[in-house]
C-alpha cells in the first residue's frame, strides 16, 4: 500500500491535466476488473460483475490542487492563478513542478507587501510570481496555460504518510485496493476515478450520467480536528474511516449512510461520524444524476488538506478498505 501511494502522490496531476495519474492507476487495474475503459472527459471507468443486485459506483477523483500561469512579464516572472482551493498560507517559499520538469519557486513583491508584513498579513495572489530563474520573457521555458503542482517527498513515519495530493490519491489507492481484495459480490460495481473534483465535479456528473447507478459512494478525505487549536470538529487520526451524514454539498441518503454504519458494526471495524460545514465532494453532483441517486460519502480522516503536506494514517486506510470490501459483498 505504502508503495502505491507513494507513486500515485508522487506522480504529476493538476485538476483538468490528469493523464499521467489515469495510465499509473489504469496500469495496477486492468487486471483486476472485468471491463476498463476512459470516458470522453478523462474518467477511467472498471467494471467488476454483470447483472447483479444493484449498479453500485463509487468514485475517487484523480486531480490535485495547483496553479496555472496566467501571464509572463518582461523580466521572465510568471504571474499564475490557483487551481483549486489553495490558501496563500500554503504558497511562500514553495516549490512547484510543472508537466515538463520544469521546477519554480513562488515568492512575492516584497516592497508592495511590506505593509502587509507589519500587520502579519499574508501576500494576497496578486503580489506573488513563479520564479524559475529566468532573467528574461524569452529565458522563461513556461508558457500561458501551463499547470504545476506542489513539489512535495511522500514520507512515512510509523503509521502515519505525509504527502502531496493525499487529497484525493489515497482515495484512488484506497479504490484500487478494493477492487483487487473484492473476490466475489452480489453487485454490478463501477470504480470511477474521476476528474476534474477541485474545480467543478464535472468528472463525477458526467460519470454518473452515464453509468446510472442505484447506489453512489464518494470516496475522498475529510479534516480533523486533532491539531492544536484545530477545527472544532470530532474526526481523528487513527480512530477510522468517516461516514458522511451532511457536508456543504450533501445530506447522506439515509439507506447509504445507515448500510455503512450497520457494516461497520457487524465486522468491528472502527468508524466515526461527520457533520460538515464547508466542503463537499464528488457525492454532492453524484446525488443528483438524472432522476436521482442514492448517494452518500466515506472519507479518510487527513490533517492539513489543501496543503502541499498531508497527513493519513495508515490504519484508517486499511479500515476504510475493509469496510469497502464488506458493504460491497452484502
Amino acid at each position: 500500500m505504502q508503495t502505491l501511494v507513494r507513486n500515485l502522490t508522487e506522480t504529476f496531476g493538476p485538476t483538468g491535466t490528469e493523464g499521467q495519474v489515469r495510465a499509473k492507476i489504469q496500469a495496477e487495474i486492468e487486471a483486476l476488473a472485468d471491463d476498463v475503459r476512459v470516458d470522453a472527459l478523462g474518467n477511467l471507468i472498471a467494471r467488476k460483475g454483470a447483472g447483479g443486485d444493484k449498479k453500485i459506483l463509487l468514485a475517487a477523483h484523480m486531480d490535485e490542487i495547483g496553479l496555472m500561469v496566467k501571464f509572463i512579464d518582461e523580466d521572465g516572472f510568471a504571474r499564475f492563478t490557483f487551481l483549486g482551493g489553495v490558501s496563500p498560507l500554503t504558497c511562500i517559499g514553495s516549490r512547484v513542478a510543472f508537466a515538463d520538469g520544469t521546477v519554480g519557486v513562488i515568492y512575492y513583491e516584497e516592497s508592495k507587501a511590506k505593509e502587509l508584513k507589519e500587520s502579519k498579513k499574508v501576500p494576497n495572489i496578486e503580489l506573488m510570481y513563479v520564479d524559475t530563474g529566468a532573467t528574461n520573457r524569452s529565458e522563461c521555458p513556461l508558457a500561458v496555460g501551463d499547470p504545476a503542482v506542489f513539489l512535495r517527498p511522500f514520507v512515512q513515519q510509523d503509521d502515519r504518510l505525509i504527502a502531496k495530493a493525499l487529497d484525493n490519491r489515497i482515495g484512488c489507492a484506497v479504490l484500487i485496493e478494493t477492487l483487487r481484495r473484492l473476490t466475489k459480490t452480489p453487485n454490478e460495481v463501477y470504480f470511477v476515478f474521476t476528474v476534474q473534483e477541485e474545480v467543478s465535479f464535472s468528472g463525477a456528473v458526467t460519470a454518473t450520467y452515464g453509468i446510472d447507478p442505484d447506489i453512489a459512494l464518494a470516496v475522498d478525505v475529510t479534516g480533523t480536528g486533532d491539531s492544536p487549536n484545530g477545527l472544532f470538529v470530532p474526526v481523528r487520526l487513527g480512530e477510522g474511516p468517516v461516514i458522511t451524514v451532511m457536508d456543504k454539498g450533501i445530506i447522506a441518503h439515509p439507506s447509504v449512510k445507515d448500510g455503512l454504519v450497520e457494516t461497520a458494526k457487524m465486522f468491528d471495524i472502527p468508524y466515526q461520524l461527520e457533520v460538515c460545514d464547508e466542503g463537499a465532494t464528488d457525492a454532492a453532483v453524484m446525488q443528483v444524476a438524472r432522476e436521482g441517486v442514492r448517494a452518500g460519502n466515506l472519507s479518510i480522516p487527513t490533517r492539513y488538506i489543501h496543503s502541499p503536506s498531508e497527513i493519513v494514517d495508515l490504519r484508517d486506510v486499511e479500515n476504510t478498505i475493509k469496510l469497502l470490501v464488506q458493504y460491497l459483498q452484502s
